[in-house]
């Protein structure tokens, strides 16, 4: 959501310039009250509300219209607090600031026009203003479906990484506590098991986070970068870890092997050149952009 607020923020003067001259070449605003504003509701995908607070007294004077349906849950409510939000555009016109609608539940705009002895406001969805402009690609049902695909393999992922974890610690106890033969790799491998539980963990929260409850459609660039590198860094302590177990191993029973060892550890040194090299290039590359 914050960049949608970003992205509006950067286009504030052709958004507001958009709704002002749409409204205006609607025509007569009494005659759209009295279809409760239907003409609007079609021209503007993004209006979800429509209420009328009377200019004097700042009282709501109409019901709740929306698109399907009115209620009267909003009249006689005191809208005063609504003008430390307005932006004046010009002697008619007026914006808020971007915020979370107590109506529908949506990050919303206000646009308020002024009309003889009344103020005639119109709350618009941020996110389907934004698509309604190309500021954002943002397609409902392809949407839905990729979120929903999104969310049971990221919390398939994080069911995964919770029984990795509890199947090391239940492996590690059960050694300790009932094996009379209780050795070094009783406790290598729970570490190395919960090593890779943590990375499988930290890409389904990742996956959650920006595809799923805070959906990304700007640049996902420096997101994509931030988990390729977190999830290899992870991967990169659990052979360390693996490495440094083989070489124990070795050094006590099969000492002519050891060149195994040193293998495994070229490719994981191996690896963290080429992930150093990765963000190099990718901080350069970003950098430039600015």
């Amino acid at each position: 959501m914050k960049e949608f607020l970003e992205i509006y923020e950067l286009n504030q003067t052709k958004i507001s310039h958009f709704i002002q001259e749409t409204i205006r070449n609607v025509g007569d605003l009494d005659n759209q009250e009295k279809t409760n504003y239907k003409k609007l509701f079609h021209i503007f995908p993004s209006l979800e509300l429509v209420y009328i607070v009377d200019k004097d007294s700042k009282l709501q004077i109409s019901n709740n219209i929306y698109r399907y349906r009115s209620d009267v849950s909003g009249k006689a409510k005191d809208r005063s607090y609504l003008r430390e939000k307005l932006l004046l555009s010009d002697s008619s016109f007026a914006f808020s600031k971007p915020y979370l609608s107590s109506a529908t539940g949506n990050q919303c705009i206000s646009v308020s026009i002024k009309h003889n002895n009344k103020i005639i406001f119109f709350d618009f969805s941020l996110d389907r203003l934004l698509e309604r402009l190309n500021l954002i690609e943002l397609n409902k049902p392809f949407h839905t479906i990729t979120k929903y695909f999104y969310m049971s393999a990221g919390f398939s992922l994080a069911f995964l990484s919770a029984f990795i974890v509890c199947y090391s610690l239940f492996d590690f106890f059960s050694q300790f506590f009932m094996s009379l033969d209780f050795s070094l790799d009783a406790i290598f491998k729970p570490i190395i098991a919960l090593t890779l539980g943590i990375a499988i963990f930290d890409l389904a929260k990742t996956i959650l986070e920006q595809e799923v409850f805070f959906k990304t459609y700007s640049n996902k660039t420096q997101v994509e970068t931030k988990v390729i590198t977190k999830f290899l860094i992870t991967i990169i302590i659990a052979l360390s870890i693996e490495a440094l177990m083989v070489v124990f191993k070795i050094a006590l029973h099969d000492y002519d092997k050891m060149i195994n060892a040193f293998y495994l550890i070229s490719g994981i040194s191996l690896i963290i050149i080429a992930l150093s090299i990765f963000v190099f290039f990718t901080s350069k590359i970003q950098t430039s952009k600015v």
